[in-house]
């Protein structure tokens, strides 16, 4: 994510901190999403391993918003994650992986369930 996405968001109202910021850019997935867990945060991120680790964990936590969408600059990062936050506030609440595409976005609430 762009760092000053972070900054930006804080400018609008948001509490949000860029992992840089909190001195863990070269933190573990697992690291960042066990901090997301503890502050009760969601976790935005362009890495599908966030989503893969909750989901083969079955974790209830943190919720995830992955942006795949390349090239995106502070601003229109920040612009697209109030309009996600805002779109699905109660799932972010309750524990929900988002995945947003420059057509679509999806939601799963967590745990995700395998039907295997």
């Amino acid at each position: 994510m762009p760092r000053n996405a972070a900054a930006l968001l804080r400018e609008a109202g948001m509490v949000r901190e860029h992992v840089g910021e909190l001195g863990l850019s070269r933190a573990e997935d697992t690291e960042i999403l066990e901090l997301g867990r503890e502050r009760h945060a969601v976790v935005v991120t362009l890495d599908a391993d966030f989503h893969a680790i909750l989901a083969v964990s079955m974790a209830t936590g943190p919720s995830v918003i992955r942006l795949r969408l390349q090239g995106l600059d502070g601003v229109r990062a920040a612009h697209l994650i109030m309009d996600i936050v805002g779109r699905f506030a109660s799932e972010l609440s309750q524990g929900c992986l988002i995945t947003v595409k420059l057509r679509k976005t999806t939601c799963h609430m967590l745990p995700v369930f395998s039907l295997e």
